[in-house]
């Protein structure tokens, strides 16, 4: 049984993205995983980066408990999958904002910084999934919006962690797509199999 975190980020419950976490922690678990799940705005995570967040960066420290809980979450996890819509061609705030406040410079943290740039030190997450929807079509996303999730979340921002591949799955123009692609969608996410 692996352990994957699932971080979530969309305000609304009743949203698509949210039925694509219900069927990929379905999935997790028929393939015995144990998910653990971390729903940014259901807990609450303030994304804002203050004056003492930054001041403790170097040390490694910080003064939020959810980023002390979250680091080691992930720390001790096998794989890790997000879950957010695209929102203005990329990952939303509230995700950025993960990424800035979680992953603290240290050994034994997310990172350390070499002479040659960032080491990732998150090399017990082996693979990232990234599920996303998006209004915009997936190939305008690939080749006249930067693809940002693939070349800059995934290849760089991910790969600079320590994880060393992941995978994008979107459906994209939800706002015009019929329901018997949403549903075609939704039971790809439940049926897929996750190499962690």
């Amino acid at each position: 049984m692996k352990n994957i975190v699932v971080i979530y980020c969309h305000p609304y419950d009743q949203s698509f993205t949210h039925a694509v976490l219900t069927q990929v922690m379905n999935n997790l678990t028929e393939q015995n995983n144990h998910p653990q799940l971390i729903d940014l705005y259901n807990e609450h995570f303030n994304p804002t980066y203050d004056k003492e967040e930054l001041r403790l960066f170097h040390e490694g420290k910080t003064h939020d408990p959810l980023v002390t809980k979250y680091l080691k979450m992930l720390r001790q996890a096998d794989g890790i999958i997000f879950i957010t819509p695209i929102w203005w061609n990329s990952i939303p705030g509230m995700l950025k904002g993960f990424i800035d406040k979680v992953m603290k410079e240290g050994k034994g943290l997310s990172h350390t910084v070499t002479k040659t740039g960032v080491k990732g030190e998150l090399t017990n997450l082996s693979h990232a999934y990234v599920f996303t929807t998006s209004t915009s079509p997936t190939f305008y996303l690939k080749l006249f919006c930067g693809n940002a999730i693939k070349k800059v979340f995934i290849n760089h921002t991910l790969k600079q962690l320590g994880i060393s591949s992941g995978k994008w799955i979107n459906l994209g123009g939800i706002t015009n797509s019929s329901a018997d692609k949403r549903q075609r969608h939704l039971k790809a996410c439940r049926e897929m199999t996750f190499n962690f």
